[in-house]
């Protein structure tokens, strides 16, 4: 079975592919290693391979794993957080992925200002319009833009999305590709810079990288299928 290490090494160099292929920087594409249901030994792993970037889900599985871990690891909250985690999560993640309204933005900012912290977030947009993913539709979000980037604790820092899941990583393109849209509209309606894109997963990370992803999370073709539940 090939090593975490090895496994890591063939992903950031497809990166480094596709990156090239788009005539884009490799050094400006940055890889999170979704560490979701895996242990905390298999973390260490990839962070003694080189790695500082993982992402996770459930607050309470993070908590767990980061305090195993080395100090220096960055940590991404990659899931839908639930208002009443935000207390407990600010203090964990350096980039919350998924912030998908904004009541949730706000709760965030409150808390933050109790905790000190300043959050820095992406906003997640629905932009396939599927009824089970989560996020603002685009609409909606240049309509909430202002607001959002006038709270004084979180730190929008760009946007998120995830395509259609389809065998073929072609058809994500044009998802990415409105996404980028949407960025570079809200960039000009806001004169704000919004510089990440979080876009792009184990499946169609190439397609994101060629439509100006900045931000890919991969998992499983990292760390190997998930664990299952109860395992």
């Amino acid at each position: 079975m090939p090593s975490i290490a090895h496994n890591l090494e063939l992903i950031l160099g497809r990166i480094r592919s596709a990156a090239e292929r788009a005539g884009r920087d490799p050094a400006a594409i940055r890889l999170v290693a979704v560490s979701k249901t895996h242990p905390a030994e298999s973390v260490r792993e990839a962070s003694d391979a080189g790695h500082r970037a993982f992402g996770e889900s459930k607050v309470q599985e993070a908590a767990s794993k980061i305090a195993l871990l080395p100090t220096a690891l960055e940590w991404h909250f990659i899931g839908h957080l639930q208002t009443n985690k935000i207390r407990r999560a600010l203090p964990l993640f350096q980039l919350f992925h998924g912030v998908d309204n904004s009541g949730l933005a706000g709760q965030m900012d409150r808390i933050a200002g109790e905790c000190g912290a300043f959050p820095r977030v992406l906003l997640e947009v629905n932009v396939s319009g599927e009824g089970t993913k989560f996020g603002f539709t685009p609409d909606a979000l240049k309509s909430a833009i202002g607001p959002l980037l006038e709270l004084p604790r979180v730190r929008v820092a760009g946007l998120m999305t995830m395509a259609p899941y389809s065998d073929d990583p072609e058809s994500a393109r044009p998802f990415f590709a409105a996404l980028r849209r949407l960025r570079d509209e809200l960039e000009l309606q806001t004169g704000t810079p919004l510089p990440e894109l979080s876009m792009g997963m184990s499946g169609d990370f190439e397609a994101a990288v060629a439509e100006g992803s900045t931000i890919v999370r991969v998992g499983s073709a990292i760390f190997g299928e998930r664990a299952p539940r109860g395992a």
